[in-house]
C-alpha cells in the first residue's frame, strides 16, 4: 500500500470535528497505509456474487468499518468547511509542492449555519504550486428526480441547494474529465466535480473519479 494519499474525514452534526473511530480517533489526516490496516472493526457480511452458471450464490466477506455513520443534530456545513480550510492549509505549510487538496463534501445540502458559499470559496483559494484545491460536492437528495452527475451548468437543476453546491463545486480537470467519460459520464468541457441525487453505485464512481491516483498530475 502506497501512500499516495493522506486521507480525513469531519463529521458534522451535534458536534464537527474528526470522525475515524477507533485506534486512528481524533487523527485529522492519515497515510492511506494506516487506514488500510487500522480498521475500527471488521464484520461479516453477506455477499451475493454469480455462481459462474447464471445463478447467485452467497458468500460471508470480511467488511472493514473505519468510522460509524451518524444523522444527529442540524447541519453546520460553514463550521466544517472552516474546519476543512484549517486542516488543508495546515497540511500545504507543509507540502507545498502536492497536487492540490481534494476536498469531498458529501451533504443534504442544507446548511443550518448559514451560507456556506464564502466558506467553500475560501477553502478554494488555498492552493500549493500546483494550483488551487479543487473542492467537490455529492449531494444526497431524497426527491425522486434523476441523478445528475459532472453538469457543466446549473440549468437542469431544480432544487435551490442543488444550484447553491454546483455553484460552490470546482471544475474537474481534463484528466478527472477524461477518467469520467471512460465510466459512461457525459462530462463536457467545464464540467464540475458536483453530484445530485446519485445513488450508491454513482456515489461511489464519483469518489473514485475525483481521487484516483492516475488523475493526480
Amino acid at each position: 500500500m502506497r501512500d499516495y494519499f493522506h486521507i480525513g474525514v469531519i463529521g458534522y452534526g451535534t458536534q464537527v470535528g474528526p470522525a475515524f473511530a477507533g485506534s486512528l480517533a481524533g487523527r485529522e489526516l492519515v497515510p492511506i497505509s494506516e487506514v488500510e490496516g487500522n480498521p475500527a472493526r471488521i464484520e461479516t457480511r453477506t455477499k451475493k456474487v454469480s455462481d459462474g452458471a447464471g445463478g447467485l450464490i452467497e458468500l460471508d466477506v470480511k467488511f472493514r468499518i473505519w468510522f460509524e455513520a451518524e444523522a444527529n443534530g442540524g447541519t453546520p456545513m460553514c463550521a466544517a468547511l472552516q474546519e476543512a480550510r484549517r486542516i488543508v492549509q495546515g497540511w500545504l505549510s507543509i507540502h507545498p509542492n502536492c497536487f492540490p487538496p481534494v476536498v469531498i463534501n458529501i451533504t443534504d445540502g442544507e446548511s443550518s449555519d448559514g451560507d456556506p458559499g464564502s466558506a467553500a470559496a475560501s477553502v478554494r483559494t488555498l492552493a500549493s504550486s500546483d494550483g488551487e484545491t479543487l473542492f467537490f460536492n455529492l449531494h444526497l437528495s431524497a426527491q425522486k428526480t434523476r441523478p445528475i452527475t459532472f453538469p457543466s451548468s446549473d440549468a437542469d437543476l431544480l432544487d435551490p441547494y442543488a444550484k447553491s453546491l454546483f455553484q460552490m463545486s470546482s471544475p474537474l480537470t481534463t484528466d478527472m474529465i477524461s477518467v469520467a467519460k471512460q465510466e459512461g459520464f457525459n462530462a463536457a468541457e467545464g464540467a464540475r466535480g458536483f453530484a445530485f441525487n446519485a445513488n450508491l453505485q454513482v456515489a461511489i464512481q464519483f469518489l473514485d473519479i475525483g481521487t484516483r491516483p492516475s488523475n493526480l498530475r
